[in-house]
């Protein structure tokens, strides 16, 4: 899933339907040495919830042009960057920004169907091109041909509000290691009072599918078969995920009685201060403090419970095929200096900690221990705005546990296995037998049209 830095991504997962243009300064009549003046858009503008980052956004964008004579930016607000319900429509009819950000899980989609410009010409405008990581330059490489800037990579632990561990009871520096751990810090947490959810969960929207694939691959299983061609998720580890909801959601009465659907949700529930714990990469920290409100002291990230593996996604930025040679390179030029460079942009961490952001949280870069990748770490911890302890725990699970990518066609699957997540979240009496077969049967209609 598309995930906000972004994120998500994830990842990811969305806020609005539609894109609105942004203000831009007016164009020079040419470039600096008469070059042709270019108008170019680009994704990821933060919304206008987000008066602070929004406003960084556009003084990079006036830095940038003042920098770049004769280039106009023009931003589309919608967030997250990512929203499966709009992306292939505004793919398919030609209105994506000049630069748009793709999750990995429809790169081939996208490249394979000529729906990305081959950037391998223009490379050289992103200065730190050798030091992205090979593995994440790979995904984005058919034919020897280059399609994208990696942008996000991220793998999967367990988010949680330590302010509320105290009040429970319970030690915020020793975070639960097992579900059975979790499960008894979520029934203190939601024995708090009314309001209270000890463990929060998505149930549609695709991210109920989406945690679904988390927690399966957490307990060992899969989505599909070796091949690609079956389901694989009627499992007893798929079992597992969904009676451990159950039980979570009837028994202890640890998940609250009201459903979480789309990625806002459980993000609104998780900013009130209210919500005990959740799966999610660290750019959830930096969400939920952003956007939703949340108290920067009250986040912390462990390991994900008991990993044989873990979700690990991400995304990149691509170029609309549409793009003449002088857009690409200032599109090209524009992700360089928003989203690759060192103390500038995204990485503006002293900017971050003056506008209250959690500046601190690991994020999994793309440049890996690569010397940008170093002087990322290095700048992030000397302007760091809480406590960097807080994330240890996740830091080193996240060096151990092997991670594992998003499934073939997973915006679909997610989307199946929504039904099985809210009907084990709504129904007390839900068969999950019944429930996985249905979605088995789905999923295999599914692929096997995919073909």
């Amino acid at each position: 899933m598309q995930r906000s830095t972004g994120l998500l991504l994830v990842a990811a997962l969305g806020l609005s339907a539609t894109a609105a243009c942004g203000s831009a300064e007016p164009a020079q009549p040419t470039a600096a040495g008469g070059a042709k003046a270019v108008t170019i858009t680009v994704a990821c503008q933060p919304a206008k919830s987000a008066p602070k980052e929004r406003q960084a956004w556009d003084d990079d964008v006036a830095a940038f042009m003042k920098a770049h004579p004769g280039v106009t930016v023009k931003s589309t607000d919608q967030q997250p960057c990512f929203d499966p319900k709009t992306f292939g429509p505004k793919l398919a009819g030609g209105q994506m920004e000049t630069a748009f950000v793709v999750p990995v899980t429809n790169y081939n989609d996208v490249i394979g169907k000529g729906q990305a410009l081959d950037i391998t010409p223009y490379t050289g405008e992103i200065k730190n091109w050798g030091d992205l990581r090979a593995d994440h330059k790979a995904l984005v490489t058919k034919d020897g041909k280059v399609y994208g800037v990696p942008n996000v990579h991220y793998s999967v632990g367990l988010v949680y509000n330590r302010a509320l561990f105290t009040k429970a009871g319970l030690d915020p520096n020793t975070p639960p290691t097992t579900w059975a751990e979790v499960r008894e810090a979520a029934k203190k947490i939601a024995g708090l009072g009314p309001g209270h959810v000890g463990y929060g969960e998505y149930s549609g929207g695709n991210t109920g599918g989406w945690h679904f694939t988390q927690s399966i691959y957490g307990r060992g299983g899969t989505i599909l078969s070796e091949d690609g061609t079956k389901a694989a998720f009627n499992s007893p580890e798929g079992k597992a995920v969904l009676q451990n909801l159950h039980d979570m959601r009837w028994v202890d009465n640890s998940m609250g009685s009201k459903l979480l659907v789309g990625w806002e949700s459980l993000m609104v529930a998780m900013g009130s201060g209210k919500v005990g714990m959740m799966l999610g990469a660290p750019d959830v920290v930096t969400d939920v403090v952003n956007k939703f409100k949340g108290n920067v002291d009250d986040y912390g990230i462990t390991g994900f419970p008991e990993a044989k593996a873990s979700l690990s996604g991400g995304e990149s930025f691509m170029i609309n095929p549409k793009a003449t040679p002088e857009e690409a390179k200032a599109a090209l030029q524009w992700i360089d200096f928003r989203f690759n460079t060192v103390d500038a942009g995204r990485f503006n961490f002293a900017r971050g900690k003056s506008l209250g952001n959690p500046v601190g949280v690991p994020d999994n870069a793309v440049f890996g221990d690569s010397a940008t990748g170093k002087a990322l770490d290095a700048s992030r911890k000397t302007n760091a705005s809480l406590p960097v302890a807080n994330y240890e725990t996740y830091v080193q699970a996240a060096a151990t546990v092997p991670p594992k990518a998003e499934p073939l066609h997973a915006q679909e699957l997610y989307a199946i296995l929504d039904v099985a997540m809210s009907g084990v979240l709504s129904r007390e009496d839900a068969s999950i037998d019944q429930l996985l077969a249905d979605a088995e049967t789905k999923a295999n209609s599914m692929l096997a049209a995919k073909g």
